[in-house]
């Protein structure tokens, strides 16, 4: 979390999100009102907020990492502008309200800050989840990507009802990658109990990763080095400075 964030949501009376977000920032906020919903209740959170704000309340909605990539902003700044209304309709200019939305860190940066620095070239960030966008489309970017010597970020790699997307994933990237390219995962950023690994394309393909972990798999310019990833740009370095 941000100084930012921080500062933001202390100035809020009421806070809103998805469980296990809230259940994380409890501790930090004992005293305000904090509003929890499970998962696919995105719309429901946003209206939510809206209807509390014109009401004339603060109002947080926290997502994690940032909420412009893959969180929360988007969402509420339709409701927010009308195009999808709790109040039967389109609201007035008069009942518009006020939306900031507060950058944080994504997962792809912090991930990245785990295993060393591997998005020091053009990265592309792909989400698995066939929640919100088909497979297919999933399939075009994934191969996009490999073709086009990205390095790629996976989001989302698995979950109880897709548990082998993460290994398919994988197998597209290989049609355009070699299998000793390097990669990794990151688990709970942030968070206790994190846990990581660098490796390989062909040996990550092998793990078993869930909802709270992030792949970073390299391009054709990175290496392992000294056990950590590192995608080098090209800058010109003494002898003996290469490992």
């Amino acid at each position: 979390m941000t100084p930012r964030a921080l500062a933001a949501l202390e100035r809020c009376d009421v806070i809103l999100g998805y469980r296990t977000y809230i259940d994380l920032i409890a501790p930090l906020f004992p005293n305000k009102e904090l509003r929890s919903s499970t998962m696919r209740q995105e719309a429901e959170r946003c209206r939510e907020a809206l209807a509390l704000a014109l009401e004339g309340h603060t109002v947080g909605l926290v997502s994690s990492g940032d909420p412009g990539v893959y969180g929360m902003a988007g969402l509420m700044l339709e409701i927010a502008g009308g195009q999808l209304g709790v109040l039967g309709g389109p609201f007035p200019p008069e009942l518009k309200t006020e939306v900031e939305i507060v950058p944080g860190v994504t997962a792809a940066n912090s991930a990245a800050a785990v295993l060393g620095a591997p998005l020091m070239q053009d990265f592309a960030v792909i989400s698995l989840s066939d929640l919100r966008t088909p497979r297919e489309l999933i399939e075009r970017r994934l191969l996009a990507a490999a073709q086009a010597d990205f390095i790629t970020c996976l989001y989302n790699p698995s979950s109880r009802g897709r548990p082998h997307h993460f290994q398919w994933a994988c197998s597209l990237l290989l049609r355009h990658r070699p299998p000793e390219t390097p990669a990794g995962w990151v688990r709970d950023i942030g968070r206790p109990g994190q846990s990581h690994c660098v490796t390989t394309l062909g040996e990550i393909q092998k793990a078993q990763l869930d909802m709270f972990c992030t792949a970073i798999i390299g391009n054709s310019q990175t290496a392992i080095v000294a056990g950590r990833m590192v995608t080098r740009r090209g800058y010109p370095l003494e002898e003996g400075e290469r490992p």
